[in-house]
This record gives C-alpha cells, structure tokens and sequence, in this order.
C-alpha cells in the first residue's frame, strides 16, 4: 500500500482478546481410544459417558471454568490449560452437560462474558 508520496504504509493488526467463550460442545458416548488418545481417564462406562470441551479468553478463566465444573456434580476434570483456556471435562452425559451450563451461565450472566451455544453430538 503507498500513500500520495510513494512511500510504503506498513500497518500492524493487534488481535486483544475478549471476554468470551468461544466453544463449549458435548460429545456423547465418545469411542473409547478418543480418551486414551487424550490421556483420560479410563476406568469409565463408555456407554454412558461424555466429554465436555471448551476454549475461553483470557485463557486463565478455564481455571475459573474448572473450579466451577467440578463443583456442579460427578465430573472428572481432565484437561484445564491456563495458557490457552481449554477445559475438557468427562464424566456422565447428564453431568457433563450441566457442568458447561453451569459454568456458560455463569460466565455470561456474572462475569459479562460473551458466549456461544453449547452443542451436542
């Protein structure tokens, strides 16, 4: 890009991350070598099981988010990443649902948080 002299413009894009969640989704009854894959746990009843996984900004909020999971019912905390705000979270398909309700209620209604739809497959 050149200006009126011919001298080049250089711009510089900053991205400043918000307060939001970005993702939250449930899968349920996800094959088994997904877990071992992700290092869960695997002392689970495959049938009846879920993970919950999330990404949030500023990242340090999944540690917000994991408190909050753990605390809403029978959940195992698998994952929680300060640096990059992911949560992952297992445990049955009812409680990891109400944990990502939970904690996007939360978020939005208290912390002013922008969030997405929980999906589920």
């Amino acid at each position: 890009m050149a200006n009126d002299h011919g001298e080049q413009i250089r711009i510089v894009q900053e991205t400043v991350a918000g307060k939001e969640i970005t993702f939250a989704h449930v899968m349920g009854g996800p094959a088994p070598i997904i877990y071992q894959k992700l290092g869960l746990n695997p002392q689970l009843d495959y049938r009846s099981s879920a993970i919950g996984i999330m990404n949030m900004t500023p990242p340090e909020s999944a540690v917000i988010a994991s408190d909050i999971a753990v605390k809403s019912g029978n959940v195992y905390l698998g994952f929680a990443d300060r640096f990059t705000g992911t949560l992952i979270i297992t445990g049955e398909i009812s409680d990891v649902t109400m944990a990502l309700t939970q904690i996007v209620n939360y978020f939005r209604d208290s912390l002013g948080y922008v969030v997405c739809n929980i999906t589920k497959r």
